[in-house]
């Protein structure tokens, strides 16, 4: 008598889940996505820094900063993210939790950003969400 296995629900390897294709794209794709903010992180900074005109003075706005403050928040930012980035391309396992941490952070600080530039801002924190999803939904190597 043959036993199959279930036609619906996850398959399972040892106690693990297995990885969806999806997930492990996505993860894939996060650490390109990482990269690439990265990238952009550092050019806002740079724009910040080297000229004040460069963005939207905002008045009466409680996370009100100088704007090279804001360049220079979007430059660090932009450095590790582009590290974190490469990381979860190379496939370190502190990339995978650092980028999750480093997302978070990144949608925070653009939140708070989104007077200045409201349309980037909401582009970032679209990517920020997706790599954020897509770090935590892969189980192909588990970060703990």
């Amino acid at each position: 008598m043959a036993h199959s296995a279930p036609a619906s629900g996850p398959a399972r390897t040892g106690d693990h889940e297995a990885a969806s294709p999806w997930a492990a794209g996505g993860t894939m794709f996060a650490g390109v996505l990482l990269l690439v903010d990265g990238v952009f992180g550092v050019i806002k900074g740079i724009a910040g820094i080297a000229g004040d005109q460069v963005y939207a003075r905002v008045n009466s706005y409680t996370f009100r900063f100088d704007v090279t403050a804001w360049g220079w928040i979007h430059l660090v930012l932009g450095i590790v993210l582009g590290i974190t980035g490469w990381g979860i391309l190379k496939g370190a396992m502190w990339a995978r939790a650092a980028g999750v941490t480093l997302a978070a952070v990144s949608l925070v600080v653009n939140f708070a950003w989104l007077p200045y530039q409201p349309i980037w801002a909401i582009i970032s924190i679209a990517v920020d969400t997706f790599v954020i999803w897509a770090l935590c939904t892969d189980r192909s190597q588990a970060i703990v």
